[in-house]
C-alpha cells in the first residue's frame, strides 16, 4: 500500500496530483440542433456545452442558462453567451428561480439520453414547458479486476454516473472514504459510506478536499 492514501478522480479530465480514473465515456447522438425560435438555451454539464458547440456552432449566439460555476465556465471559454447562472442546482429553488426571470420564454434543454435530475418534470411542475434535445449519451469506461483502487483509497465522483460505473466494475470496499461533487451525488452511494462534500460543486475543491483529507489521514 502506499505510504499515504491514493486519491483516485472518476472525470474523464484529469487533475494534477491525483490519479486518473475515468468511468464514464460520451457519444454524441444527434447530428442537428432545432434551436431556431428559442430565447435560451440551458445547459446542465460542460460536456453539454462542448456537444452542441461542436454539433452546431452557431448555437453560440443563443443566449445560455448555465446550472453551476463549471458550466458557465465551460460556455464561456468557447465563446458562448451566458444569460443567467441559477443561485443552486435544488428542484424547488432552481423552478422558482427559472419561472420567476424566465416565465415568457422559450427554452431549450440540451441534455444527456439519462438524467438523475428531472429538470423538465420540475419545471412543468411550476407551469413552464421546455423544449428538449437529447444530444448525447453516457456510457461506461470497463476496467479489469486489477484496477481496482487499493484498500484506503480516496475516491472522488463527479456525478450520478461515476458511481454507478464504479460499482459496476469494482463494487464497493468499505474501507474507503468518497468524496463528492454535491448532495445529489451522495445519495446514490451505498449506505454507510464515509463520504465527505465538496464545498462547492467544482471538480478543483473536490480536489482540494480529497488532498486535505489524505494530508489528515
Amino acid at each position: 500500500m502506499h505510504a499515504e492514501p491514493p486519491i483516485y478522480l472518476l472525470s474523464p479530465q484529469p487533475r494534477e496530483g491525483v490519479d486518473s480514473l475515468p468511468m464514464i465515456s460520451f457519444t454524441q447522438c444527434a447530428d442537428a440542433i432545432c434551436y431556431e425560435g428559442y430565447d435560451y438555451l440551458l445547459f446542465t454539464s460542460k460536456e453539454a456545452v462542448r456537444t452542441a458547440y461542436t454539433i452546431e456552432p452557431q448555437c453560440k449566439t443563443v443566449p445560455a442558462i448555465a446550472i453551476g460555476e463549471a458550466t458557465r465556465k465551460e460556455i464561456e471559454k468557447r465563446g458562448g453567451r451566458v444569460g443567467h447562472v441559477p443561485v443552486n442546482y435544488y428542484a424547488k429553488e432552481l423552478a422558482e428561480d427559472i419561472k420567476e426571470l424566465f416565465a415568457n420564454a422559450r427554452i431549450l434543454y440540451l441534455r444527456p439520453k439519462t438524467v438523475s435530475y428531472d429538470i423538465k418534470a420540475a419545471l412543468a411542475g411550476e407551469g413552464i414547458e421546455l423544449g428538449e434535445q437529447v444530444i448525447y449519451e453516457t456510457g461506461c469506461v470497463e476496467y479489469v479486476p486489477e484496477d481496482k483502487p487499493e484498500e484506503g483509497s480516496i475516491i472522488i465522483f463527479t456525478s450520478p454516473s461515476t458511481i454507478r460505473c464504479f460499482l459496476d466494475n469494482f463494487g464497493w470496499d468499505a474501507s474507503y472514504t468518497a468524496v463528492v461533487i454535491g448532495e445529489a451525488t451522495k445519495a446514490h452511494l451505498p449506505e454507510g459510506t464515509r463520504c465527505f462534500v465538496a464545498s462547492e460543486p467544482m471538480i478543483d475543491t473536490c480536489v482540494e478536499k480529497a488532498l486535505e483529507l489524505r494530508v489528515k489521514s
